[in-house]
């Protein structure tokens, strides 16, 4: 299930890399150089989103592991 979620995911952001338009901020970003904090807090927020609903999914199924026995 993990792998399936991870597939699409980076299709995803493939997916919006393929029809990404020219934005006048982005463009002042990337002139000064500050495109790449903007890349950094998304992907450290989207890596806690992810983590978190891995270890979500890790105690729901230790819950449900306890409640069948």
């Amino acid at each position: 299930m993990i792998h399936r979620f991870l597939v699409l995911c980076l299709l995803l952001l493939l997916s919006f890399s393929t029809q990404a338009q020219e934005i006048e901020m982005a463009d002042r970003l990337r002139a000064d150089g500050k495109i790449w904090v903007v890349v950094a807090v998304f992907l450290v927020t989207f890596a806690g989103v992810i983590l978190y609903l891995i270890r979500l999914d890790t105690k729901i199924s230790k819950l449900e592991k306890e409640i069948m026995k």
